[in-house]
């Protein structure tokens, strides 16, 4: 599969696998790796403590009969303040075991499904001068575009600099792409060396 770049010269295009680039669509799969990647940066630090955990409370506050009181054991009951949690809450883990052909393929579905809707937009370069703001604008602007992710062989300092005050704007390396930054942005550029480094990571170009 061929991929025209948009601001390359007439006959400008890069060689991409079909298998990366021309997989079908399988949403099924895409909301399990998402669902999986969300659930992943979840801390799951939060605790409670329990009314075993509370301090004191050893002594039964007052007799069981005859004070015209409700009967209670102890002043750490869950129903009174600053009594233990029923219920309560412990550290936990929420990954979901996702392996890698899973990923990867929900990966390559992705992609696909960006080029077949025109949203992915091929380019020679994005490269500029100077961490400008106005300059990144402008190279957008050429695209047709003014939000976006752009997607790029290795970290870019101008280009991050750039793109950080800019909403709806992200610079991500092909080694930082993950697939919520994908299914966040309605478009997606990306110069021939990420597209080609994208295609080796996800296994179809194999060197």
């Amino acid at each position: 599969m061929k991929l025209k770049l948009k601001n390359g010269g007439a006959a400008a295009e890069v060689q991409v696998s079909d298998d990366t680039f021309g997989r079908a669509y399988n949403e099924a799969l895409i909301h399990q790796v998402v669902t999986a990647y969300r659930a992943a940066g979840r801390a799951g630090t939060k605790a409670q403590k329990s009314r075993a955990q509370v301090r004191g409370g050893g002594k039964k506050p007052w007799n069981q009969k005859g004070t015209g009181q409700a009967r209670a054991g102890s002043i750490r009951s869950p129903l009174w303040v600053g009594g233990g949690r029923a219920f309560a809450a412990r550290p936990r883990d929420f990954a979901q075991k996702v392996n890698r052909k899973m990923y990867r393929a929900a990966m390559q579905s992705m992609v696909s499904e960006l080029v077949r809707q025109d949203r992915l937009v091929a380019v020679e370069s994005l490269a500029i001068d100077q961490p400008k703001t106005k300059l990144l604008l402008a190279k957008l602007a050429e695209l047709g575009l003014q939000r976006a992710l752009i997607v790029i062989e290795a970290q870019d300092e101008k280009l991050f600099l750039a793109a950080r005050n800019v909403p709806h704007v992200e610079v991500l390396p092909v080694a930082s792409l993950d697939p919520l930054s994908l299914i966040r942005h309605v478009n997606v550029v990306a110069t021939a060396g990420a597209l080609k480094l994208l295609d080796q990571r996800l296994g179809g170009l194999h060197e």
